[in-house]
């Protein structure tokens, strides 16, 4: 996990810019702006989904508590 983790954030934005590129030169901007919206829709879920979480975690510790 020590390595991992670091190896992973390095590697990933720099496959979706890699892939981004690919669909821009095979398919023209319309697939490379679709794959784009798809990720942006993709990270809001995600983005969402965490900060549902911390609210539910931050609220259940707060009950524990109080």
């Amino acid at each position: 996990m020590r390595i991992a983790r670091p190896v992973l954030l390095v590697t990933t934005p720099i496959g979706v810019i890699m892939g981004l590129r690919e669909a821009w030169r095979l398919a023209g901007p319309g697939m490379a702006v679709l794959m784009g919206l798809m990720l942006a829709v993709v990270g809001a879920f995600l983005w969402w989904t965490v900060r549902k979480v911390r609210e539910e975690a931050a609220r259940d510790r707060k009950m524990d508590s109080g």
